[in-house]
């Protein structure tokens, strides 16, 4: 990994980057610094490991080569929603019933860790529960069916609703959708403000924490030493979580997560009574589609818009562009709506759809989490506490379940295998129209 230029290490030209509510000003790496444990990657997944290793009573230091929450974690759709993987019921031959069953557990403590990290450090950043999940297709229907009845198996704690069309206004003005399933215990927020309001909480604990700090080399054994520029971690355990920005760093991992571009746009400030039209209940949304569409509103009365998923490895020449039409599918009422802030960024996906979190075989000091497959936000708050638990030796089933799973590699190698994905997913999206 390279040292950033300055101007690639800014934060994307996205509406989070606009309105945020904090500024942390952090140094650069220089020198030599010790530590218990070292954590490469300022986003989530770093992050929330720092808090739960800070909490017990752990010396941190996190290393971010470019601004906290620069990637994925300060750009996405900010959807916290349930669960931690895809069809998780594929895994039960080598996990096993109640292996499933913890996983679908944990998919829901997942929602609760961040809900309760919020709330004890007190974090402005927009937090609204309520989340609808849109039928285009009549099996979407039937799968709403049996995922309501696994939540009512599992004892969901918050309200969950089947929505027929008749009744699907609603939620959401548009005809598009053939009825909706809707969960209270999952929402929306600024994940942008959530993370630098989890970065002033590590700093609370003691975490020590410097940007534009680019790892240009690691040195292996009982101590590592994670090399930038212009200093020297020396530290007992290394944690890895960098997710699509990995690059050449461990290309172990490397192999094993495919970063794909996800685009977002933000409409110019609408009228209140616009946004009711949309969304009466303020609800973060999204459909079924392998294509899907996911959007919800801003604080600031905005409609974001987000979806287009790319494997290919290029991005749209114009965000805007290629997103409005989709949106205005969904609302022709916005129509005349300006685009206010159009961006995008890389998503970490696996070829089973599941985060990997686990340690390297080959370096058992060395940690790592990825691959959360647009199920980030509350996955990576669950990784941190995992990773947390096992390094620091406590009984955690949920760590040894996910490092059990194997994680197969991306064919085609570095330079393949993003256009190898591409043409297979094509393949589902052709399916999907059916």
């Amino acid at each position: 990994m390279s040292p950033t230029s300055p101007q690639s290490a800014a934060h994307a030209n996205s509406y989070y980057a606009a309105s945020t509510n904090r500024q942390l000003e952090l140094p650069s790496l220089t020198g030599e610094q010790r530590a218990d444990v070292c954590i490469v990657g300022g986003g989530f997944s770093g992050l929330n490991t720092a808090i739960e290793l800070a909490e017990r009573g752990r010396r941190v230091i996190l290393l971010e080569a470019r601004r906290i929450g620069w990637g994925a974690s300060g750009r996405n759709g900010g959807q916290l929603i349930r669960g931690v993987g895809h069809d998780v019921e594929r895994f039960e031959r080598s996990i096993g019933t109640e292996g499933v069953v913890a996983l679908k557990q944990m998919g829901i403590e997942a929602v609760d860790i961040v809900r309760r990290r919020i709330e004890r450090y007190a974090i402005d950043c927009d937090l609204t529960w309520g989340y609808c999940d849109l039928a285009t297709k009549p099996r979407h229907l039937k799968a709403f069916e049996e995922e309501y009845a696994d939540l009512m198996r599992l004892g969901y704690p918050h309200p969950v609703q089947r929505v027929s069309k008749i009744n699907l206004t609603n939620i959401i003005g548009s005809q598009r959708y053939l009825g909706g399933l809707v969960d209270m215990g999952s929402g929306h927020l600024h994940p942008l403000n959530l993370a630098l309001g989890e970065a002033a909480a590590a700093q609370s604990l003691g975490v020590r924490l410097f940007e534009n700090s680019a790892v240009t080399r690691i040195d292996h054994g009982a101590q590592v030493a994670v090399h930038t520029e212009q200093g020297v971690v020396r530290a007992d355990t290394l944690v890895l979580a960098c997710n699509a920005y990995l690059g050449d760093l461990q290309p172990q991992l490397a192999s094993k997560v495919l970063p794909a571009g996800s685009y977002i746009i933000a409409t110019e400030r609408m009228p209140e009574a616009l946004c009711r039209e949309l969304l009466p209940q303020n609800m973060a949304v999204c459909d079924q589609r392998v294509a899907l569409d996911y959007f919800r509103l801003s604080a600031d009365g905005r409609l974001l818009f987000g979806g287009a998923c790319h494997y290919s490895g290029r991005d749209p020449k114009d965000i805007a562009a290629y997103m409005q039409p989709k949106m205005l599918q969904v609302f022709p009422q916005l129509v005349g709506i300006g685009i206010s802030y159009q961006w995008g960024g890389m998503i970490g996906i696996g070829a089973n759809r599941l985060p990997q979190i686990g340690r390297l075989p080959d370096h058992p000091n060395v940690y790592y989490a990825q691959a959360y497959s647009g199920h980030g936000l509350n996955a990576t708050h669950l990784a941190g506490r995992l990773l947390a638990e096992a390094i620091c030796g406590e009984q955690s089933t949920g760590f040894d379940l996910f490092a059990g799973i194997r994680h197969p590699s991306f064919p085609g190698g570095r330079h393949l295998r993003s256009p190898l994905l591409a043409l297979g997913m094509l393949w589902y999206r052709l399916k999907d129209r059916f």
